[in-house]
């Protein structure tokens, strides 16, 4: 697959649907994910109702053209609440988690969306079905926390 920073070369094929989350290796479970950067969007959490809703505003670290986050490997040296999404803590952060998120899907026994790269083949894939985040965040920088209402949307799906 080529122009994609995630390495989804050499692994088995469709193997999301033979192994659990549980059981992947750490390259199988890196490959889930889509690219999307949805995640990586500012949430509002309802305190009574529980309901999450994700605006434009996206973490300072998010790269709004590709959709990565600039510093991966080294996120918590600038976010440290930044999540590290896991088999054995999925279960309390799939609520918020994107409704067409891959991790989501499979933890809900759900089958990947047809334009995810592992299907496709093409990193691109998830930009061209207009499901990514490309193009139309905005810094969380140049956004006060209290203005964040403001900039709710609906999930691209």
């Amino acid at each position: 697959m080529t122009g994609d920073p995630i390495a989804r070369n050499g692994l088995s094929p469709r193997f999301w649907e033979k192994k659990p989350l549980a059981k992947m290796s750490q390259k199988e479970w890196e490959a889930l994910c889509d690219g999307c950067g949805k995640c990586c969007l500012n949430k509002l959490e309802d305190e009574d109702s529980g309901e999450v809703a994700l605006t434009r505003v996206a973490c300072r670290l998010l790269d709004d053209a590709t959709c990565r986050c600039a510093h991966y490997d080294t996120r918590h040296h600038f976010v440290p609440d930044c999540i590290v999404l896991r088999p054995d803590n999925l279960d309390t952060h799939a609520y918020w988690m994107p409704e067409t998120c891959a991790y989501r899907l499979l933890w809900q026994g759900k089958p990947l969306p047809e334009w995810h790269p592992l299907l496709t083949g093409t990193a691109q894939s998830v930009h061209d079905a207009g499901i990514s985040v490309q193009g139309w965040t905005l810094s969380e920088f140049d956004i006060p926390e209290d203005e964040w209402e403001e900039h709710i949307i609906e999930e691209p799906t």
